[in-house]
């Protein structure tokens, strides 16, 4: 079987989870430090809210638990899950040559019984816009990411 076919016989037996990161690089540090306190100061009230054409569930910030020394690094971003599943995790770093970097990961689910072969980003494109409408992307002055994958 080729490659393609076993992934198609899994999808069409389990569903397929659609990721992706989307990464905003060498970003004006106090605009998107001040993105992520906005969105980390209205995660309580978030949920059952709209965003784009989505709902929104609920919103944390998440920590890290390291299994191996079981050491915790806690604020390292923010979740926004949306009915149905799908999600938005936002995590800004420092680490980056020159300004910050906001990395934002979405991902969703599609059911077996649905269309299976969409393109990633083409899954992923309302997830995008309910991610941009809950940060207010658009103060970064980007149309879009610098990185993909």
């Amino acid at each position: 079987m080729s490659v393609q076919a076993i992934l198609t016989e899994h999808w069409q037996t389990y569903g397929r989870d659609y990721y992706s990161r989307h990464d905003y690089e060498a970003l004006d540090s106090s605009v998107a430090a001040g993105l992520m306190e906005d969105l980390t100061s209205k995660i309580d009230n978030l949920a059952g809210t709209d965003a784009g054409l989505m709902t929104i569930a609920r919103a944390d910030c998440f920590s890290y638990h390291d299994p191996v020394d079981g050491s915790e690094s806690h604020n390292q971003g923010i979740r926004v899950y949306f009915e149905g599943g799908a999600r938005a995790v936002f995590r800004l770093s420092g680490t980056g040559t020159e300004g910050a970097t906001l990395r934002v990961y979405l991902s969703a689910y599609a059911p077996p019984n649905s269309e299976l072969h969409t393109e990633t980003q083409a899954a992923l494109a309302e997830v995008k816009s309910a991610a941009w409408a809950v940060a207010g992307m658009d103060r970064l002055g980007r149309d879009g990411p610098d990185v993909m994958t």
